[in-house]
């Protein structure tokens, strides 16, 4: 089992694309009203941990920490930033799907490694992990899904082969500790 200290780990609230069915990669969009709502959400599950805060940079993931942590008080990490997805990103994952039947064959998840121009699983990984064993203490993490998906496979000490098991909602905190993973969900979330 690894070492790494505690974690709360926060994907991002809804964006008009995750609506949509529309992938951001690097590419980014607004959070809808329930995105907001979801940040304040987390902000409430976190509230008093007195933990260190870091975000992507990216701005869907910047407005949400913006929200969770008052403002401000985060450190931005490009290690946190979303897998990329290459020619991918900004399009309709249906269309993609119709589009290039083959690129979505296999395990689930495993079209990240075939996405034209994308970054692929094996290098998230690598910098999934850089960031990780750089920390010195628990960590407030504000990401995106498959970023999170990777964080909570390493910090679980899981294989590769069990990142598509579990979901990955948005408006929850995946609280790690002690080799375990708990979802913290708010009173108002309907889900």
């Amino acid at each position: 089992m690894p070492d790494f200290p505690d974690l709360w780990l926060m994907r991002h609230g809804e964006t008009v694309w995750n609506r949509d069915g529309r992938l951001h990669g690097g590419l980014d969009a607004p959070l809808t009203a329930l995105g907001k709502r979801q940040a304040g959400w987390q902000a409430d599950l976190v509230c008093g941990c007195l933990s260190e805060r870091f975000s992507s940079p990216q701005g869907r993931a910047i407005e949400t920490a913006r929200r969770v942590f008052g403002g401000q008080g985060f450190a931005l990490d490009a290690d946190l930033s979303e897998v990329g997805i290459g020619s991918f990103a900004g399009r309709l994952l249906d269309d993609l799907r119709r589009e290039a039947p083959a690129a979505f064959e296999g395990p689930p998840l495993s079209w990240y490694d075939r996405c034209p121009g994308g970054e692929g699983l094996h290098a998230l990984e690598r910098r999934c992990r850089g960031f990780l064993e750089r920390l010195d203490g628990p960590a407030l993490i504000v990401t995106h899904g498959i970023t999170l998906r990777m964080l909570r496979l390493l910090a679980l000490g899981q294989s590769r082969e069990r990142l598509a098991e579990g979901d990955m909602r948005q408006g929850v905190v995946y609280r790690i500790s002690g080799g375990a993973c708990a979802v913290l969900r708010h009173h108002e979330d309907p889900r």
